[in-house]
């Protein structure tokens, strides 16, 4: 079997990027090592391991790094979190915080709607139509 495993999130601070995952969005911490050159190998997953991607959270290296945080994907959703209960999670993620950017819509691919993490990035939140 062949999947993606971790896609790279440049951040700006690990433990904010890390509270706000793991806080506002609910996924779980599988890793926090420190490494020789003073950065963290970090990764957050949403979800089973088995069955998913997971983020590794890379803390931005010099201004080129850095002007890219929050708009790794030009403004596009670069982002999809998938939800068996879309009610549920976005009413946990509203309580918590999350700027949604957009009422949740009822599409013929399922219910979604837009929001922001932490530093700008746009996700879906999307709960697909089930065959």
């Amino acid at each position: 079997m062949t999947r993606i495993a971790l896609v790279a999130l440049v951040v700006d601070d690990y433990d904010e990027a890390i509270r706000f995952y793991t806080g506002a969005l609910g996924f779980r911490l599988a890793e926090d090592t420190p490494r020789p050159d003073g950065s963290r190998w970090v990764v957050v997953e949403p979800g089973d391991p088995a069955r998913g991607t997971a983020l590794l959270l890379a803390r931005a290296k010099g201004e080129a790094q850095r002007s890219r945080i929050g708009d790794q994907t030009g403004g596009r959703v670069g982002f999809f979190l998938h939800t068996d209960d879309f009610a549920r999670d976005h009413a946990r993620m509203t309580a918590a915080g999350v700027t949604f950017l957009e009422e949740p819509r009822h599409e013929p691919y399922g219910s979604v709607a837009v929001f922001q993490d932490l530093y700008g990035n746009r996700w879906d939140l999307l709960q697909p139509a089930t065959s």
